[in-house]
Formats: structure tokens, C-alpha cells, sequence
């Protein structure tokens, strides 16, 4: 046992943030870009922001998730782009409220550039080391001690512990302590917070066999590319890499799923030694033929791991079965019959806090000064955890220097649902963000964020002056372009054998532009071929400001009717609640409703009133006491 000493070696610093993983990587960087000094305190600084599961950033609402990040002078999109071999935006049949940025990534190269961006952050320092306990002082946390029993102080702590939590490992009967295939768990953590009267629980994920790309037969499989002239995520002058990756898709079948079904009975889910719930929206693929008994195949990503290995990511493959059961029934996939497995799948289970325990600032009610992000949390994802971490970062800084803190509302971003459905209502199982959790999706676009989140970023003083010019510049642009649509005509000779060509009714005179893009079966492309002034107008522009200014004028009328309803709601959504209102002295509430508010002690009616067991009788029984 270590004595607990105040080291030489270390400063006082104003964050300490726990934890080098995606919530931790952008809470060390935005609190030091806002100037606090900031000690990264990881278990190994080989695995900095290290892609534990599948290579890829973004996807649906995810993807939405990463441009907002990078709206607010965060890093991961950035560092996404740098390290990208494939790009693809999803759902383009579909609205642009559901368009989602998704990248194949190359795995080492994103640890590395993480890596790299922190060493050249000002007020970034590392200590490889594990945090066994949190200094607690005055009833608030100041500083942690780490396993060598070094007491390093701190004016804020950042926890950002992912799946390390007394995680424990399982594949088939096989179960080992660690939080990460071949790196040890954390301890001595989990017990002292539920010593200082925090509830903890348990939560699973896991992940697919990793395998040799050469011993694969793709000519068996279905090629996935991403989109020609590739994409981004930064708003940035990030460049996008004109070459790219193929992905493939393959499936599994009957003999698959009945060599699977021999290992059941070594399953660590199945025979009840996994005690913690899994994502329900990315189960396993034992738990996918026992739920869908009634399905044949089910789809199967062969993802590459990055441009120069030959490491093949198994995505669709997530199991805890035994490793010679998995390579077995791998062998049974189409265009795997020869494979050669690098290391199989398996689960971990891992300690959480239910984030009901949190204020929308990320900070824990039972100590201040004490931050919670990511996984730590109960939730699932890359991207969700980075958005936590940012968000924990920001606000430690502005702790420490009395400054109000950053609360994303649910209407200006998915950040904000994501952080008050977490500490409004909880989650009892891996949390995943998606596009049907925010009420006002249609005006959280990807293509939008830096509209809605750059001045808030440029106030806290994330971005510069010449970032902020830059959005100003591409909301006039995009206005530039549906003043001159409503301006412009085109000759109805012209327009209407491509309008006949689309399936659209054709026009009896000249029309303005902006009147023919309001049509659905019209893109703006389609208007640039019916006006060379137009289309010559255009060049003047770059493909997100047209893309833009198309959304606006097609979309112009649901925006003002989703505005409106924001409008009205904001009355309630912006009442304050003191934070130390006694509810238990409202008897006109009913008692689950009592019991709930004064466990979440929600800041606002609006977040009260999106609690479980709140109803809206009870909303309007507050409304009575707070206007009074």
C-alpha cells in the first residue's frame, strides 16, 4: 500500500480530467482552450482516444452529434476528417432532417492525431497512471490520488472512465478483470462515490472478432463505397481525401445461427453470469437469432480498420460466445470460409451512475466541483461520450471561474436532448442518441450546427472572431442566393420538358425560381440546367451554402411552424425552479411526482415537466405555486 503524499512533481491545476478516451479527449482539450491547466490522467498513454469498438465516427443523429462538436471548436470532427478512408452521408432519399455524416476511420491514425492535438494544446499535461480515488475536501472534490498514491490537487474533476469501472471481460465460461481487451480495470473508484451516497449500477456492451482481411473472399461479397467527391464533418478548412476505401456487406445464414446456437449454453449472457444490460439497439449476434428467431440472415459490415492494415472489423458480429464457437460459425459466412481470426469478440461488463444524479451542467449534486462524462454515464457511442465531455470540460472551466455554465437547450442542439434526456429521465440501459429523440429535428440539421451553435462557442470564446465571420458569411451567401431564386425567372419552354422528365406538371408562363425548388421533384440542380444564369450564378458558391439555401426555401414553412411551437413552449421551458425548492410541502402534487422532482431538482417547468412519473397536472400545479 502507497502513502498518500502531495507530490513535487505536480502543480496545482485548475481541471484534472480522468480518462483518455473520446469524453475525456475533448474535455481536456475545450476546458484548456479556454485556459484552464489541465492534467489528462490515463492508465496508458499508448491508447489515447483508442477506438474500442467499430472504426467509424458518426451515422444517424451521431453524425448530427459530430458537427456540432466541431460548430463549438471541438476536435473530434476535425480529427475525423484527417483520418477518414471512407465517407458517406446517410439517408439522402430521405428529408434533410435525417441526413447523417458517417466515416470509416483509420483506426491507429485517429489515436495518433488525438494524440498529437492534445501534445500541441497549450495547458495540456498527461500522467500515465490509474486514479483510485477522488480528493474530496469541504464537501467538494479538489484533486485525486492515483494507484502510486500520488495526491495531485485540482480546482475541478473530470471523470471520464468509459468502460474501465471494475470492468470485468467475458468470452464463453472465460472472465477476466480489465476494461479493454489485454488493459487492467480501475478500481477503488465505484466504492468510494457509493460510500459518499452515489447510486451505481451495471451496464454490458461488447464487441465483434477481429480478422485477417487476406484470408477473405470479397468476390462473394457486396462492395459498399462511399460517396463520390467524399465529405466532411468540420466546418473547417479541413481537406477531404479524394481517395477512399471500400467497405463490404455480406450475411449470415442458417448454418451460421445453428453453429452459434451449440455455444449457447457457454454463453455468459444466457447462463446469467452478465448481470449489467446491453444497448439494445446494437445486440449481439446471439441475442439477434434468439429475438429473431424468424429471420434467415442478418447483415454483416466487413469494415477495414484503417488504409495500411489488413485488419478487418466483423461489424454485425458483436458475441461473448466462446472464441472457438465464433470462428466456427465465421466460417459459415459467405466469403469467410478460410478466415483467420486476429482476436475474438467478446463482452464487458462495467460500473455506471445513473446521470439523474447530475446536474444539465454534467456536474454531480451530491459534490460539486466533481464532472461525469461518457460511458460513466450509461451511455453507448463515441460521439455521445465526446459531446459529454465537451460539454463537462467547458463547464469545469466556467466553475472555477464563476461563470454561468453551458446548457444546451433541446431546441438548438442535439447535445442538449442528449444531456437532459440523461438527467431528466435516466436510462436504464446503454443510452444511443437518434434523430427521433429531438422534438425539433427538422431544425437540427448537419448541415446547419455552426449556424446554431458557432456565436455561443464565439461567446464562451472557443472560436475566433474569423470563425464566426465565416458562418455570418455563409448565412448571407445562402440568403444571397434565395433573394436572386425569387428574382430570376425561368422560360417555361425550357423548364418544362425537365419538369415533364421528373414527373412534375409542367408551367403555363415563365416562373420564378424560388416558386419551381418549392416542388419536391426538384432538386437545385435541376433549376441550374433550365437557367444558365442561374447556374453561372451558383459557381460564385460552395456546395454547402447552395445546399443550404436549397433546404431553406424548400423547407421555409415547416421552419416557421416548428419555431413557432418553440416560441410557445419557451415560456414554460425557461421558468426557473429554485434548485432547493422543498416539493414535499406541495400535497397537491402526487407523491411519485413529489418524490421525483426532488430527486432530479429539475432547473426549469420545461425540464420538469419531461420527467417520468411527472404529469401534466402536476406541471400545472407548479405553474400556480411559481407564479404566485
Amino acid at each position: 500500500m502507497f502513502h498518500v503524499k502531495q507530490n513535487k512533481m505536480f502543480k496545482k491545476y485548475n481541471v484534472i480530467v480522468v480518462g483518455a478516451g473520446h469524453a475525456g479527449c475533448e474535455a481536456a482539450a475545450a476546458a484548456a482552450n479556454l485556459g484552464s491547466s489541465v492534467l489528462l490522467v490515463t492508465m496508458n498513454m499508448g491508447t489515447i482516444a483508442q477506438m474500442s469498438c467499430n472504426p467509424a465516427m458518426g451515422g444517424v443523429a451521431k453524425g448530427q452529434i459530430v458537427r456540432e462538436i466541431d460548430a463549438m471548436g471541438g476536435q473530434s470532427g476535425i480529427i475525423s476528417d484527417k483520418t477518414s478512408i471512407q465517407f458517406r452521408m446517410l439517408n439522402k432519399s430521405k428529408g434533410p432532417a435525417m441526413w447523417s455524416p458517417r466515416a470509416q476511420i483509420d483506426r491507429m491514425r485517429f489515436a495518433e492525431e488525438w494524440r498529437l492535438t492534445l501534445e500541441q494544446t497549450p495547458n495540456v499535461d498527461f500522467w500515465q497512471d490509474m486514479v483510485s480515488s477522488i480528493i474530496v475536501k469541504d464537501g467538494k472534490a479538489c484533486g485525486v490520488i492515483t494507484s502510486l498514491g500520488i495526491e495531485i490537487e485540482a480546482d475541478a474533476v473530470v471523470l471520464t472512465n468509459g468502460t474501465f469501472l471494475n470492468g470485468v471481460i467475458h468470452i464463453g465460461e472465460k472472465k477476466m478483470g480489465g476494461g479493454r481487451t489485454a488493459e487492467r480495470a480501475a478500481t477503488g473508484i465505484t466504492e468510494q462515490l457509493v460510500e459518499l451516497g452515489f447510486e451505481s449500477g451495471r451496464m454490458k456492451t461488447g464487441t465483434p472478432p477481429r480478422v485477417d482481411g487476406r484470408s477473405l473472399d470479397y468476390s462473394k461479397m457486396e462492395e459498399q463505397w462511399g460517396d463520390v467527391g467524399g465529405g466532411k464533418f468540420s466546418y473547417t478548412d479541413t481537406t477531404m481525401n479524394p481517395e477512399q476505401r471500400c467497405c463490404w456487406i455480406t450475411y449470415t445464414n442458417s448454418e451460421v445461427h445453428e453453429e452459434l446456437k451449440e455455444g449457447f449454453e457457454k454463453s455468459p449472457m444466457f447462463t446469467g453470469r452478465i448481470k449489467g444490460l446491453g444497448p439494445r439497439y446494437c445486440p449481439s449476434i446471439e441475442d439477434k437469432i434468439n429475438r429473431f428467431a424468424e429471420r434467415e440472415r442478418h447483415q454483416i459490415f466487413v469494415e477495414p480498420e484503417g488504409w495500411n492494415t489488413v485488419e478487418i472489423y466483423v461489424n454485425g458480429f458483436s458475441t461473448s460466445l466462446p472464441e472457438e464457437v465464433q470462428h466456427k460459425a465465421l466460417k459459415k459466412i459467405s466469403g469467410f470460409e478460410n478466415v483467420k481470426m486476429f482476436r475474438p469478440g467478446y463482452a464487458i461488463e462495467y460500473d455506471f451512475f445513473p446521470p439523474t444524479q447530475l446536474d444539465l451542467s454534467l456536474e454531480t449534486k451530491l459534490i460539486p466541483h466533481l464532472y461525469f462524462a461518457g460511458q460513466i454515464n450509461g451511455t453507448t457511442g463515441y460521439e455521445e461520450a465526446a459531446a459529454q465531455g465537451f460539454v463537462a470540460g467547458i463547464n469545469a472551466h466556467q466553475k472555477i471561474n464563476q461563470k454561468e455554465p453551458l446548457i444546451l437547450k433541446r431546441s438548438e442542439s442535439y447535445i442538449g436532448v442528449l444531456i437532459d434526456d440523461l438527467v431528466t429521465k435516466g436510462t436504464e440501459e446503454p443510452y444511443r442518441m437518434f434523430t427521433s429523440r429531438a422534438e425539433h429535428r427538422l431544425l437540427l440539421r448537419q448541415d446547419n450546427a455552426d449556424e446554431r451553435l458557432t456565436p455561443i462557442a464565439h461567446k464562451l470564446g472557443l472560436v475566433g472572431d474569423e470563425r464566426l465571420a465565416k458562418v455570418d458569411q455563409k448565412i448571407a451567401n445562402a440568403l444571397a442566393i434565395i433573394k436572386f431564386s425569387k428574382e430570376l425567372s425561368v422560360v417555361k419552354d425550357l423548364a418544362n420538358p425537365i419538369l415533364e422528365e421528373l414527373g412534375t406538371s409542367p408551367v403555363l408562363q415563365n416562373t420564378k425560381i424560388h416558386n419551381l425548388l418549392g416542388r419536391p421533384q426538384l432538386s437545385i440542380n435541376d433549376l441550374r440546367k433550365m437557367s444558365a444564369k442561374f447556374d453561372d450564378y451558383l459557381n460564385s458558391f460552395d456546395r454547402e451554402t447552395i445546399e443550404q439555401a436549397e433546404i431553406k426555401i424548400k423547407y421555409d414553412s415547416y421552419f416557421e411552424k416548428e419555431l413557432e411551437i418553440i416560441d410557445k413552449m419557451k415560456k414554460m421551458e425557461d421558468k426557473e425552479i429554485n434548485p432547493e425548492f422543498n416539493y414535499h410541502s406541495l400535497n397537491s402534487l402526487s407523491k411519485e411526482a413529489r418524490e421525483k422532482l426532488m430527486k432530479i431538482k429539475p432547473r426549469t417547468l420545461g425540464q420538469a415537466s419531461r420527467i417520468s412519473g411527472v404529469t401534466p397536472s402536476d406541471i400545472s400545479v407548479l405553474m400556480v405555486h411559481i407564479s404566485r
